[in-house]
């Protein structure tokens, strides 16, 4: 633990220049006296760091002092730098590691480029927050579940299937995936490919047995080919649709995809969309209220039709 503190610290003066014990006592999270004695350890171990006395002193580096800890390239960096806000750090419990991470990687870099890849980052910021809604918390189950994935330990876990109640199952474990705002634990039960919403595990278990799973695995090729399985499981349905030229976006992100555009009267658009089946047309189609008009096909009109007709029967 002390030789990464003592490289923190060292990383932190090579990126920001001087800094007070205080300030360092700070950033690396010990007392003041322990940066001193740090301090002392790298000046015994060859490190050139001196100190500045005054109001505005503290400790610096000797000009030209230079780490070379990685081979990125600069664009890499930035990369990096202006995703360090971004969920997967902070959602599964990597913010410090992150952090330090980043350091490295700006110590690394020529001097020249340092100051443009730091001001990219402040130019990025990365929230599931909206306007009028904060942050969903981390799942209680996450740090747990991820120490599995990492160590390759089994799990059992208390998860329902759909409208049953939950039941204990013993899985192993493959990987994590963060996809639409939501957690998805990759996992096998008695060799069978699962997929399971961190959501809906009401409680979780790590078993001291060795999870069963491949040296390597590809969860983006996995999360294609499951979600793909799962949107094969309703029945298509094109509906033609009258939309305002306002919400044609909104609708096309929330359909299949949209086959065919033509231009409507006032400021509508016609469109031939495609939607997983009723269910997900109507859904959809309803958010939309007054904005969009299906013109076909006739029942799912219908289905619509008939649901505002009940709910003008609620309100009245």
């Amino acid at each position: 633990m002390r030789a990464d503190r003592l490289l923190s610290l060292v990383l932190l003066l090579r990126n920001r220049g001087r800094m007070s014990a205080a300030a360092l006592a700070r950033e690396l999270e010990v007392s003041p006296r322990t940066v001193l004695r740090d301090i002392d350890a790298l000046s015994t171990a060859g490190i050139p760091v001196y100190a500045e006395r005054g109001r505005d002193g503290g400790f610096e580096l000797l000009p030209g002092f230079t780490t070379d800890l990685t081979g990125l390239t600069v664009d890499e960096a930035k990369a990096l730098l202006a995703a360090g806000s971004a969920v997967t750090s902070e959602s599964l419990g990597m913010a410090p590691a992150f952090a330090s991470a980043m350091r490295k990687v700006v110590a690394a870099m020529p001097d020249a480029h340092r100051a443009a890849a730091t001001k990219v980052a402040e130019r990025v910021f990365v929230t599931q927050g909206s306007w009028l809604t904060d942050p969903e918390p981390v799942d209680d189950h996450l740090g747990l579940i991820q120490q599995a994935v990492f160590v390759g330990r089994r799990l059992s876990i208390l998860y329902p299937s759909r409208g049953n109640e939950p039941v204990w199952r013993v899985i192993d474990p493959q990987g994590l995936i963060h996809a639409g705002g939501r957690w998805y634990l990759v996992a096998t039960d008695a060799g069978r490919d699962r997929t399971y919403r961190l959501e809906r595990i009401a409680d979780v278990r790590e078993l001291d047995e060795p999870a069963q799973r491949p040296a390597d695995i590809d969860l983006a090729a996995i999360w294609e080919h499951r979600r793909s399985a799962f949107r094969a499981r309703g029945t298509p349905i094109v509906v033609d649709v009258l939309v305002r030229r306002e919400c044609r976006d909104v609708l096309a992100e929330r359909a299949y995809a949209v086959r065919s555009e033509q231009p409507a009267d006032g400021d509508r658009v016609r469109l031939e969309v495609v939607f997983g089946d009723d269910s997900h047309a109507s859904g959809v189609l309803w958010s939309l209220g007054e904005d969009a008009e299906v013109l076909a096909p006739d029942d799912l009109r219908a289905a619509l039709r008939s649901r505002a007709l009940r709910m003008c029967a609620r309100y009245e």
